[in-house]
């Protein structure tokens, strides 16, 4: 799996915002993903030092449409990437 096929999107909440003050960073992540190549996919595209790297695997979520009409939303993974006091990725800044 290359690089740049890891990071999907930055997932921007309001939880993921309050963990951006703390130096923490919130991502989308491919489900076959693990934390070396997260950790070595944010370094090179943002150009900074990662600390830590937690991974969390979301559950399918299921709506429905009226009465019988069920849509199972796929299952994704996230990445929760910290990293070194006083580093920041601009990309999240002003959202």
């Amino acid at each position: 799996m290359h690089l740049y096929e890891v990071l999907r999107r930055p997932v921007i909440t309001e939880k993921s915002s309050a963990l951006a003050e703390k130096g923490k960073y919130v991502f989308e992540v491919d489900r076959r993903a693990n934390k070396a190549l997260v950790k070595a996919a944010v370094e090179k595209a943002f150009n900074v030092t990662v600390v830590d790297v937690n991974i969390v695997s979301m559950k399918p979520k299921r709506s429905r449409y009226g009465r019988r009409i069920v849509v199972k939303q796929p299952a994704w993974k996230k990445a929760i990437v910290t990293l070194t006091p006083g580093q920041r990725i601009e990309f999240f800044e002003g959202v």
